[in-house]
């Protein structure tokens, strides 16, 4: 059960919600290419959002060699459990790949381009800096701008801020609208988007069973009695939610320009 503490900050980030429950994205992807304009842009945020939850492991569980127990036991088990369910997830075939592994097979179904989040992430692989490889590789400026204020917040050093954001601002946004819009786009193409409602799936699944109660119990252990930490996870949700608003206003506008330049 959500505390009094969670209940408020909910409350008072619920317009912007439900801005985003009700975007005009949604609607507007009604065929395979504009799901293949989205999927372009959003797999960036597929990455980002691992970016959140790997400072949350290295801040809230013990990363180094020589080990030692971390203060918090039940956040450690928290973070240990979402990471394990983010990095580490079942696929269709009964093997494990990470959400980002998941989503990136989903766009090879599908025909989606793969080549610039891929030549991206073997440059983040290999060291280079994140805002060097998004240049590198020619990203748009909506997908720097959402990709900036994720790491923002990261730069805070926060681990109250940056769980507010993982937990409020992120994946949980894709309504039950949409997976019904991907299903029927699946049934028009004869399962070349089974993949991606795979990647749905399972992401309702654990978001709704396991990960949204375990980032909301986080949520509660972290801020404690603590009035500050309250305030400071309030403005970090609205900060993410607020950039989540302006990349579905981003990519909207993409996949309507797609449409006009494919007429």
């Amino acid at each position: 059960m959500a505390s009094t503490r969670i209940k408020q900050l909910e409350l008072e980030i619920s317009d912007l919600r439900e801005q985003l429950l009700n975007h005009p994205i949604y609607q507007s992807i009604d065929s395979p290419a504009a799901l293949r304009v989205f999927m372009e842009h959003h797999c960036f945020a597929v990455w980002d959002f691992m970016c959140l939850l790997k400072y949350l492991q290295q801040k809230l569980t013990c990363t180094s060699v020589q080990w030692y127990p971390t203060k918090d036991d039940a956040t450690r088990r928290l973070v240990n459990d979402i990471v394990m369910g983010e990095e580490s997830d079942e696929t269709q075939d009964g093997g494990y790949a990470s959400h980002y592994g998941l989503y990136k097979s989903a766009m090879e179904q599908c025909g989606a381009t793969t080549a610039t989040i891929g030549i991206f992430i073997s440059m983040v692989g290999e060291g280079l800096d994140y805002k060097d490889a998004m240049n590198a590789v020619g990203v748009p400026d909506s997908i720097k701008e959402f990709v900036n204020k994720t790491f923002s917040i990261i730069a805070t050093d926060d681990p109250v801020q940056v769980a507010s954001a993982f937990t409020f601002g992120r994946e949980d946004l894709i309504p039950d609208m949409f997976g019904r819009i991907v299903r029927d786009i699946n049934d028009q193409t004869a399962g070349k988007f089974d993949k991606f409602m795979y990647y749905l799936d399972r992401h309702i699944e654990l978001d709704a069973e396991e990960h949204g109660p375990m980032a909301l119990k986080m949520i509660d252990n972290l801020c404690k009695d603590s009035d500050q930490n309250w305030e400071n996870a309030t403005v970090a949700a609205k900060v993410a939610l607020q950039a989540r608003l302006k990349f579905w206003d981003d990519i909207h506008a993409a996949i309507r320009d797609n449409a006009t330049a494919t007429v």
